[in-house]
């Protein structure tokens, strides 16, 4: 497997360009890497509408997507149109998920069938199995199904690329701990950490406008700012488990340099927005990026991989 360079640790976050629409601009808005997808292997409309919504109050999304998007064939013919003879600026991963009408005890193929048609195309993969939004996904974090799911990819994949598993920031500790052990058996390149949560604990907003509805009487997943400090305490524990040996991808509420520094201090050796960028606008790639490179010179170092898991350093 030849290792992935990152220019800057800063990328874009799964569920933006969730068709791979916009794989070949990325780069232009100064990310390090771009994860696409969440892709499924059939194509499936998502969750009926509405079913994304700001909480500005807590400067927060909820969304309830349902993995909406046009299929893997499509993404890979995509794909293949943006970047045949082409070189690649930035390192492009793709996030894959279980098709909704595939029961749960068909789920290795139902991955296997998606990265088979994509694996040309990725430099990454993802496994997906912590959004809340498609019935019983979670439920693949076990680790005898998670493990089922990794046999078959890991098979099919024979070392060439780069495979990754996104977990859940509700996960208890020893439940993540089991999935550790999964991960090094199945010789997973890192953990995603974390995907929205949800729990609606401490949230300012009380009701959703578009729907009348109490914030707690609403399905989907919380992200940004909400999430910050969980997915920051799970990315330490992870960090502290694998004693610094297992990449972490981190990702939830960054919005500044002082929440990328947090996360990577805590054990992040890459970073992912989504929320934040969508509050903040394109700029806020730069702004962090700067805010990391002062907070380097403040220390006296001269790469961002010095500073992962060093907390001493915040």
């Amino acid at each position: 497997m030849t290792p992935l360079l990152f220019k800057n640790p800063v990328g874009l976050a799964a569920g933006f360009d969730k068709n791979g629409k916009a794989s070949g601009i990325w780069s232009s808005f100064g990310f390090g890497f771009a994860e696409l997808g969440t892709v499924t292997l059939l194509a499936q409309p998502g969750n009926p509408r509405p079913r994304l919504f700001r909480l500005p109050m807590d400067k927060a999304a909820l969304n309830r997507m349902g993995f909406n998007n046009d299929g893997a064939q499509v993404m890979s013919s995509k794909l293949e149109a943006t970047w045949q003879g082409r070189p690649r600026l930035i390192p492009i991963g793709i996030n894959l998920g279980k098709s909704k009408v595939t029961p749960l005890s068909d789920a290795p193929s139902d991955y296997l069938g998606s990265f088979r048609l994509l694996k040309e195309w990725g430099d990454y993969f993802v496994v997906n199995v912590s959004s809340p939004n498609t019935p019983g996904l979670r439920s693949l974090q076990d680790a005898p199904q998670l493990s089922a799911i990794l046999s078959a990819l890991q098979s099919e994949n024979q070392g060439h690329k780069p495979i990754l598993v996104k977990i859940a920031p509700d996960l208890e500790w020893d439940a993540i701990a089991n999935l550790l052990e999964v991960a090094s058996k199945h010789q997973l390149a890192g953990i995603i950490a974390t995907n929205t949560t949800i729990s609606r604990e401490g949230l300012k907003t009380e009701t959703i406008s578009q729907t009348g509805n109490p914030i707690t009487e609403e399905a989907g997943g919380i992200s940004g700012t909400p999430v910050r400090q969980r997915s920051t305490e799970v990315i330490r524990f992870i960090w502290r488990e694998t004693k610094g040996q297992l990449p972490i991808i981190g990702v939830g509420g960054i919005f500044t340099a002082d929440d990328a520094w947090e996360k990577i201090t805590a054990g992040a050796s890459l970073i992912q927005v989504y929320t934040g960028w969508m509050y903040e606008g394109p700029w806020m790639v730069r702004r962090i990026l700067e805010g990391l490179l002062q907070k380097l010179h403040e220390r006296g170092l001269t790469n961002i991989s010095e500073a992962v898991g060093k907390q001493e350093l915040s």
